[in-house]
């Protein structure tokens, strides 16, 4: 048995999805989460930029002694493997889960992934999913417009602005006739439903934050490092008060976020 928590990160509020998979499967389990919402979004940051805020999160989760991380983030995951690969604490990212449930989608019909540019840019979840599914036609999107808007409390599937943005950012892939969708940034899965209305309950959507979890309550049963009281803490770089209202309304309960000070690329 292992009572340390599960750090959890992510740009904002998108990680939440991964939060939120991790207790389903792992009700036990305590979490702490950090949002850099200071620094949102990730998606817009150069490459460069991404390795120095990978490192910065993974240090600061380290400092509450946790035992395992979830870089909840496609966009960290994609650009900044060998930073999560090679931590001293066990970290996994959000893109080689995902890709593997992908990967198991039957048929011979295109398989869709969308990301935030910076994750599409990198290639990092078209090469992989290559790798496994060598032949397969791949639609890969970028979908920049989604983070700002779920940010911003545009998530309900019948909001006007988020429902135009989906349907120009997903038309490729509609029309390509995809047989599944991969959510390679968290954020996306909070506005699923407004996806899912627009492709079509016959396309199945992976949700790379619940790959994430599976994979996470894997390692942890295989090396007997379970164990909790099934506490969490939240805290971000941005306004406490904001993230923990939107939070709140995210999760259906009440979310009391801490502050911790924003930190600067360096």
């Amino acid at each position: 048995m292992d009572n340390r928590a599960i750090g959890i990160f992510d740009s904002g509020l998108g990680g939440l999805t991964a939060a939120a998979a991790l207790r389903e499967l792992m009700p036990g389990e305590n979490i702490i989460y950090f949002a850099d919402s200071a620094r949102v979004p990730y998606g817009a940051k150069s490459r460069d930029e991404l390795l120095i805020i990978a490192r910065q999160d993974l240090e600061l989760l380290s400092s509450f002694s946790v035992k395992f991380i979830i870089a909840a983030c496609g966009t960290v995951s994609s650009n900044a493997s060998r930073v999560l690969e090679s931590f001293s604490v066990p970290t996994i990212g959000v893109l080689k889960p995902g890709i593997r449930d992908m990967s198991l989608i039957p048929g011979d019909s295109p398989l869709g992934i969308i990301a935030t540019q910076a994750s599409i840019r990198a290639g990092a979840f078209r090469r992989e999913l290559e790798r496994l599914c060598p032949g397969r036609e791949i639609i890969d999107l970028p979908c920049p417009r989604f983070v700002p808007l779920i940010e911003s409390g545009h998530t309900g599937a019948d909001d006007p602005e988020l429902k135009e943005a989906v349907e120009h950012s997903l038309a490729p892939a509609k029309e390509a006739g995809i047989a599944a969708l991969l959510l390679g940034c968290t954020h996306y899965g909070i506005i699923a439903q407004a996806i899912e209305n627009f492709l079509g309950s016959g396309v199945k959507l992976v949700s790379a934050s619940h790959s994430a979890a599976q994979a996470a309550k894997l390692w942890l049963e295989q090396r007997g490092l379970t164990g909790g009281s099934g506490e969490a803490l939240y805290y971000t770089s941005g306004d406490a008060g904001e993230f923990s209202a939107a939070a709140s309304r995210l999760l259906g309960r009440e979310i009391r976020a801490g502050h911790l000070p924003p930190m600067d690329i360096k």
